[in-house]
């Protein structure tokens, strides 16, 4: 007589064509924190480096902005189409939750700048806030898409970012940079690695 044995029922491969390839906004967020963060370490505090345009630091920060918040949407939006009901809410609201957290950042930073009379404040907390936030919404878009990548970069931008405030001007924009933007770079080799697994 055989024994009898028992299999598990087969259950579906996941759907790949819905993955979110994340590298393009890895790269743009990325040049943000190296050429932004970066020109701001080399050009501020008591002793600067080099003398820059005070522009110029803002405007390589939105440029790298503007760029992988382009790249990161349209990936994402690929990666819903043809998504309805249930199954496209969980990306609908982690998208809610940038305008969200960037919001409720605008109001505590404007109200500590309320209260709190230091010219530098505004200057350390949008660089710091900014990553804390993108983090703790990388962490959220990590555990909703299974992306351990993409969870692991929320980590290290949350902690790293808020780490930095401890050091001031000019050494919270050379952590941002280098910390920052080498973790973009490791997330963007990690990221076509699995992919390339998937």
């Amino acid at each position: 007589m055989s024994t009898p044995t028992l299999t598990a029922p087969p259950t579906a491969a996941p759907d790949r064509s819905r993955e979110i390839d994340n590298r393009a906004g890895y790269l743009g967020f990325g040049f943000a924190h190296v050429a932004g963060h970066g020109a701001a370490a080399l050009s501020r505090g008591d002793d600067p480096l080099v003398v820059l345009p005070g522009w110029l630091p803002t405007a390589l920060l939105g440029l790298g902005l503007a760029a992988g918040t382009v790249f990161s949407t349209a990936a994402a939006l690929r990666a819903q189409r043809g998504v309805s009901g249930p199954d496209a809410l969980p990306g609908q609201l982690v998208g809610l939750a940038w305008i969200s957290g960037f919001a409720a950042l605008f109001l505590a930073i404007t109200g500590i700048g309320s209260t709190v009379d230091s010219p530098d404040l505004r200057s350390l907390l949008w660089p710091a806030g900014s990553g804390l936030v993108v983090g703790l919404l990388y962490l959220a878009e990590g555990a909703v898409r299974r992306n351990v990548v993409h969870y692991g970069l929320g980590t290290w931008l949350a902690l790293v970012s808020s780490s930095a405030l401890f050091l001031g001007t000019p050494g919270l924009f050379w952590v941002l940079a280098v910390a920052g933007g080498g973790g973009y770079a490791v997330a963007t080799h990690l990221e076509r690695l699995r992919l390339a697994a998937g």
